[in-house]
């Protein structure tokens, strides 16, 4: 079976100098400037906008260096300060590739769920300038250097088909044959086909996302079930009669790159409302700094983080089920209403699974720090990294609801300020081409989505329907809500390094110490 799939080129595992030395000065001095505070531009370009016609988009703020902790974080503050790639999306893809270079080893239960660190992430950014590839080839090769065997045989690309994820972990596949005795068949026996995947991490990349979403809007495309299988964890299978593989126990992580008008083109209703879309971290990543020349890591550097990650897989292999600790039962109760609370509108549908995954992550900063009990620490760092997702998908998304109708009516209340539209007037928006039991749905819709108020006006005959957009819609407040909540619990944590951020010292403190320390402040 012809899968689709292109497994990339394997790394030189002859040494880690041979591994580490020429990668870590592979730079593109192409692009365009950093962006200013605030400045969207290049990030819409390509067509790249909102449809809504009063609000703005906004990058969404750095996030607290409080993500930066533990070994990904040391990893990429040695690399960043000679990359123009973004430093978000250097240290998610070394999470992300860790995680499956981990395999299913190390889970934590969640009722009759087992959750593993396996991530989905899509990074949102510009074509080109937004060195998103860059940051790929950064996290690949140090991933790579600790384990060159997963980066040579378990890295692809090429998601086109469910039926193609699912060979690639296939099971062995049986095939029953008869048993022949002077040309009768006597009996039968079973004999092996095919021998299957005995390995079945796959951490699949796609450099060009919305290639594979715009391959999910075929007619009678399994890959959209496929992928949220995968997610999960559980058996995969697809109900195509001629594709009898399935694939028990696979280990599936996916890193997608695409760009904000890519997502919110591609990414359709089905997509959002089924869970396909809020299984995805997405993030907002952008070109870092101007370096003309490229930059270069000190293989003196490298070779010791790559080792000291190679340990810590090794380790976590073994991990088993893991826990939380009392700081962290603690911490974990008093933020989960809030990432459980639920959201409206495409933000919602894309953030909806918030829980999942600060617990995915928080199990993967454990990991990387050589534990098998997720500290207090663990989770805020977590945290941090979700509440920047969250803020991405903010910009990608906006308030939209994801019903042209709806959205056309909100963005022409927004227009229409303090006096609102009249039934009558927002039947003429659409010149009375959509019935009135369209537009009464779309309104019911709204309302419920605190993104309007229907107001009662007096006249000398009856009274009138007026409608008047909030102007503090319930769907912002309760995204917002959220995230001031964890605001507020992450306010008092530093990042690493003292607090210096990314670059600020070249000082690194012992990570079992670090893990003490950790320990003693409640951090």
């Amino acid at each position: 079976m012809t899968t689709g799939f292109r497994f990339l080129d394997a790394m030189d595992d002859a040494d880690f100098s041979a591994l580490l030395g020429p990668s870590w000065r592979e730079m593109s001095p192409r692009g365009c400037p950093p962006y200013a505070s605030g400045e969207v531009a290049d990030e819409m370009a390509d067509g790249d906008r909102h449809d809504t016609e009063t609000t703005t988009p906004t990058w969404p703020d750095p996030p607290n260096q409080v993500i930066y902790s533990g070994l990904a974080g040391e990893i990429t503050d040695a690399i960043a300060p000679h990359s123009e790639a973004d430093p978000v999306a250097i240290l998610v893809q070394i999470l992300s590739m860790t995680g499956n270079a981990i395999g299913r080893g190390p889970f934590y239960r969640v009722e009759d769920d087992q959750h593993r660190g396996n991530l989905f992430v899509a990074l949102v950014g510009a074509s080109g300038s937004g060195r998103k590839g860059t940051s790929a080839r950064r996290a690949r090769n140090i991933v790579g250097a600790a384990d060159p065997e997963w980066a040579a045989n378990h890295v692809v690309s090429g998601l086109s088909s469910g039926e193609g994820l699912i060979w690639a972990v296939r099971d062995p596949i049986h095939r029953s044959t008869p048993i022949k005795e002077k040309g009768r068949v006597i009996d039968y026996q079973e004999v092996i086909e095919d021998p299957g995947i005995t390995d079945k991490r796959l951490l699949v990349f796609e450099s060009e996302l919305a290639s594979t979403l715009r391959v999910m809007q075929r007619d009678g495309s399994t890959l959209s079930a496929v992928v949220r299988q995968a997610w999960d964890g559980g058996k995969l299978r697809s109900l195509t009669k001629n594709s009898p593989a399935t694939a028990t126990d696979p280990h599936i992580s996916i890193i997608g790159h695409i760009t904000a008008d890519e997502l919110r083109r591609y990414l359709d209703r089905t997509e959002l409302g089924n869970g396909f879309a809020n299984r995805f971290l997405f993030l907002c990543v952008r070109r870092a700094q101007y370096l003309p020349d490229g930059g270069v890591v000190d293989d003196q550097v490298m070779i010791p983080l790559a080792n000291r990650l190679r340990t810590m897989i090794e380790r976590a292999r073994q991990a088993g089920e893991v826990y939380r600790d009392a700081k962290a039962r603690e911490l974990w109760a008093d933020i989960y209403p809030a990432l459980s609370d639920a959201r409206v509108g495409l933000l919602g549908a894309v953030t909806s699974r918030a829980e999942a995954q600060v617990l995915r992550l928080s199990l993967l900063y454990a990991l990387l720090d050589g534990d098998r009990v997720i500290g207090r620490q663990h989770i805020e760092a977590a945290l941090a990294l979700w509440q920047y997702a969250e803020a991405s998908a903010r910009f990608v998304f906006g308030e939209s609801v994801g019903d042209p109708v709806t959205d056309r009516i909100v963005s022409a209340l927004r227009a229409a300020g303090s006096p609102g539209l009249t039934r009558t007037g927002i039947r003429d928006l659409f010149q009375k081409h959509e019935t009135a039991g369209r537009l009464d749905r779309a309104l019911v819709a709204i309302e419920a989505a605190g993104l309007a108020r229907r107001e009662r006006v007096q006249t000398a005959g009856r009274p009138m329907e007026c409608w008047v957009a909030t102007k503090a819609t319930e769907a912002t407040k309760g995204g917002e809500s959220g995230l001031s909540s964890l605001s507020s619990l992450l306010s008092h944590c530093e990042g690493p390094n003292n607090g210096a951020g990314l670059g600020g010292s070249e000082a690194h403190l012992d990570p079992d110490e670090v893990a003490r320390e950790g320990q003693r402040t409640g951090l």
